[in-house]
């Protein structure tokens, strides 16, 4: 149907309209009354049915009688002379409910002074009803320069409605724009491949983003578009359908486009409704609501939001892909039309034609099924080849469903997945195509149960599918030479591990089970178990990758959560490993999978934790425990080294040994010989003053280390750690050590605030340090003042409830302290202050961060360096602690 045919007095009813105006109502009243009702009539319509096509072609229509009416109403004189046109999204006849309204007055010619004035009326008009348009006056030689200049201009052109006014100014500047005079078919298509490209990566080449745009971002609206664009430019087509009409898609296509297209045209206008504005990001803000309107309901296990959300991210997949395989469609037509039609025999079932892959016949399918998987590893084969031709591509969509329980016991097809993993290049380009393709998910069923799966946190930011892709690409760039610089360790030990492809496999299947319910490593594990044995795996190898799926947390949570300077750490972490072959390869998939579930989780501090407890736990397994366990031996060993580096130093035996011996083992099996020796000759030559000393430790990789020798009080880390947090400072390591003497030895290990990069501004570190010492020395207690810095939107919109535990190491005479709650400024500062509170010493911590989850670590004594045997000091540190925390994290109601 026509916009310019359709008719809805319902929703603007002309007569009713006129009959308003002789009434003597004021006109700018009647006309914001007509455009009010019309929008409420389309919304209460939309809200009942969700028919979104329906919305955006009534509401243009309803704009197309305002527009008319105001002329007619304005400049009626002046209709003959100009041209009023619907450009853009208006003028394809979908406006959303916060869409812009674009229009064009074409003119023959320049304007007289009346022509202008009787514009600029009009434009002012439109608005004082508060229709807010977006306008451009051009002459049809502007038209055709600016048409020519900017491709953008010439889409918006291309896509016109006449209005009202001059037909033939409307054709004359439809001629002047076309592709025989500018842009012909080939360059207008290149030059949107490279507008799509520039736009994909602006998305990171992902739709899988935590706030998606649903129109600019890969698989958005923007998708469709763009092959609205070239089938317009290139058959002339005015619809999508006409495409199906002149062979270029089948109605199955057909059918996908417009299904998703009506999908997240529906949730355009909820967002419009939702935030009162032109809002394209599905922003968390909205995502809960989303769900509701679409009328998801939470399940055990999986929120209504993450099933919205899900089938959210596999329309967009699906829609991506269609993208594809039209543009490629598309490619061959216009680019490759008349190259070379040379075509390079790859075996019986495969051939190579203009640079794609391409089956030889259209039953290639169908007689060797297992060829669904021979296209990709042929594609490793040949790095040479583009991609897919959109033909074979159609004929995998379609036979994807011989994937089948008889497939999965072809010794071909297994031969075949194997090899692909085997191959010494484009396993990560096999793996994406293979998910893109539906064809990953089909032969690893479980696999496509995680397509799409979402979770609501800001912690994971991308699906688990994604996630699990980005964390083979991590595994296989460390075998990169390229890439070697990057993780020089995780390149050294890939280079020895004796099968990589189990390597991948563990990244695979490491995460394949989130979303059912139970502990996924441990349903994971499982399946990687029963697929590698099924596929002819020894049981070694089997049960490896099996356990690296069951253990692919523990390296992590034992260098983030546990003191890994503590060898009885070490000592059981290197029980659980067994071996060093076990070690590796769970070390290089720990790397891989941090890296891969946030751009912004991985930094130098994790690197240098991993690399200690690596390197910590190996020195274990090759030279056994019975040293490692004895504290003492270690301490006598580094001590030992730091003497021989200050053996050139004007330093006594006595003042080195005096001092060594009020500063207890801790802060020699948390230091390095060349760091001890260097603060051992500052510290002595300031004994002889009474103030504070603040030493710096830089890891240009890791962090740095602020070392502080302080005369002890007791609301020293409560200053100290509110300075620092007021100083934008993040802390992700500390310590305090009491010494014999008056004074105790203290450790923070800093980044900036970003939470993952060193501070290098060495005046700023400098001020830091002086800042510090002045908190130090001072003789009084500063007032606690809580940092109320403000909340980001997206935090507030994951509350996570604060949750304090105990346990007691008897072993270690303290307690462990373990808080959860919502990341924001202030934290640690305010769990200082709950221990001044209720008087606890802190001696070490370990402060983690999840996305918007706090889970730190605390290690903690009484005043007389004994576990808190205390319930009342127990139940003092809960509730002054929980009612600090929970002060200002917003409520599900202030959400």
């Amino acid at each position: 149907m026509s916009v310019n045919t359709y008719s809805d007095p319902q929703v603007f009813n002309p007569d009713d309209f006129n009959q308003m105006l002789s009434s003597g109502e004021p006109e700018i009243k009647v006309f914001r009354q007509a455009l009010e009702q019309g929008h409420e009539v389309l919304k209460q319509r939309f809200l009942e049915t969700k028919n979104a096509s329906g919305y955006v072609f009534h509401r243009s229509w309803l704009i197309d009688q305002v527009l008319q009416q105001a002329l007619s109403h304005i400049c009626i004189w002046i209709a003959d002379e100009i041209a009023l046109i619907a450009v853009g999204g208006y003028g394809r006849g979908e406006l959303h409910p916060s869409s812009d309204i674009d229009i064009l007055i074409i003119l023959a010619q320049e304007p007289n002074d009346d022509m202008r004035e009787c514009l600029e009326r009009f434009i002012t008009f439109l608005w004082d009803i508060k229709l807010e348009v977006g306008h451009s006056v051009r002459t049809l030689a502007e038209c055709e320069q600016e048409a020519r200049d900017d491709i953008t201009v010439a889409t918006n052109l291309m896509e016109a409605r006449l209005l009202m006014g001059g037909e033939s100014l409307f054709h004359k500047m439809q001629q002047l724009v076309g592709p025989r005079s500018m842009w012909s078919s080939r360059d207008f298509f290149a030059e949107k491949c490279n507008e799509q490209a520039k736009r994909y990566a602006k998305y990171h080449d992902t739709s899988y983003n935590l706030e998606p745009n649903i129109k600019e971002g890969p698989g958005g609206l923007r998708d469709i578009q763009t092959v609205a664009w070239v089938a317009k430019r290139h058959l002339g087509a005015s619809t999508l359908h006409d495409l199906v009409q002149q062979g270029f898609i089948t109605d199955g296509e057909y059918q996908s486009l417009i299904e998703g297209q009506e999908f997240l045209w529906q949730i355009r206008c909820f967002l419009h409704f939702h935030s009162k504005r032109r809002e394209d990001r599905l922003l968390f803000d909205f995502q809960r609501t989303l769900a509701e309107d679409f009328d998801y309901l939470d399940k055990e296990g999986k929120l209504a939001v993450e099933q919205f959300m899900k089938k959210y991210y596999r329309t967009v997949m699906s829609l991506n892909t269609l993208n594809d395989l039209l543009l490629q469609v598309f490619q061959e037509h216009i680019l490759y039309d008349d190259s070379n039609d040379k075509v390079i025999a790859v075996n019986k079932r495969f051939q190579i034609r203009k640079g794609f892959i391409e089956v030889t016949h259209d039953r290639v399918f169908v007689n060797y099924p297992f060829a669904l998987l021979e296209v990709f590893l042929l594609m490793q084969q040949h790095p040479e080849v583009k991609g897919v031709r959109a033909h074979t591509l159609r004929l995998i969509y379609q036979h994807v469903y011989l994937i089948d329980d008889a497939f999965h016991r072809d010794l071909r097809a297994r031969s075949l997945f194997y090899e692909i993993l085997h191959q010494p290049s484009g396993i990560t380009r096999a793996l994406r195509l293979m998910n893109r393709y539906g064809v990953l998910g089909a032969y690893i069923p479980n696999f496509g149960r995680i397509v799409g799966q979402m979770q609501y946190d800001l912690f994971h930011v991308y699906t688990v599918d994604q996630h699990t892709l980005f964390v083979v690409r991590n595994l296989r760039r460390f075998c990169v030479k390229e890439y070697q610089h990057e993780f020089p360790l995780c390149t050294e030990i890939v280079h020895t591990l004796p099968k990589l492809e189990l390597m991948y496999l563990a990244g695979l299947f490491h995460d394949i089970a989130k979303g059912r319910g139970g502990d996924h490593s441990e349903l994971g594990e499982k399946d990687a178990l029963t697929f590698c044995h099924e596929h002819g795996f020894s049981d070694h190898d089997a049960r490896l990758v099996s356990w690296l799926v069951r253990n692919h947390l523990m390296m992590s949570t034992t260098a983030q959560r546990e003191d890994t300077s503590d060898p009885s750490v070490i000592n059981n972490f290197a029980q659980r490993v067994q071996d060093k072959m076990h070690l590796d390869y769970l070390y290089v998939l720990t790397v891989a999978d941090i890296r891969a579930t946030s751009p912004k989780l991985w930094n130098g501090w994790k690197n240098t934790l991993l690399a200690d407890l690596y390197h910590k736990t190996l020195h274990v397994l090759e030279y056994g425990s019975d040293q490692t366990l004895d504290k003492q031996y270690q301490v006598q060993d580094i001590q030992a080294n730091a003497r021989d580096l200050l053996a050139g130093s004007d330093l006594s035996d006595e003042k080195i040994q005096f001092l060594w011996s009020q500063l207890g083992d801790e802060y020699f099996l948390r230091s390095t010989p060349q760091a001890i020796a260097s603060e051992t000759q500052t510290i002595i030559q300031h004994q002889s003053s009474d103030k504070s000393l603040v030493l710096e430790r830089h890891d240009p990789h890791g962090g740095t280390e602020l070392v502080l020798f302080m005369r002890d009080r007791d609301y020293l880390f409560a200053e100290t750690t509110q300075y620092l947090e007021r100083k934008a400072i993040t802390i992700v390591d500390a310590y305090v050590i009491p010494t014999d003497s008056e004074h105790s030895l203290g450790g923070y290990t800093i980044l900036d605030s970003d939470k993952r990069t060193v501070i290098q501004d060495s005046e700023r570190m400098d001020e830091i340090k002086q800042g510090l010492e002045e908190v130090l020395n001072r003789d009084v207690n500063e007032p606690f003042c809580p940092i109320t810095h403000h909340m980001s939107r997206q935090l507030k919109h994951f509350p996570v409830p604060t949750r304090i535990s105990f346990t007691q190491d008897s072993a270690n005479n303290h307690t462990i302290m373990e808080v959860i709650t919502t990341d924001r400024p202030g934290v640690l500062s305010r769990i200082a202050q709950a221990f001044l509170h209720c008087e606890v010493i802190l001696k070490k911590a370990k402060i983690g961060t999840f996305g918007s989850r706090v889970e730190d670590i605390f290690f903690v004594t009484d005043k007389n360096n004994n576990m808190l045997f205390s319930a009342d000091q127990l139940d003092c540190l809960r509730e002054y602690l929980s009612e600090l925390l929970d002060e200002d994290i917003p409520k599900p109601e202030e959400k």
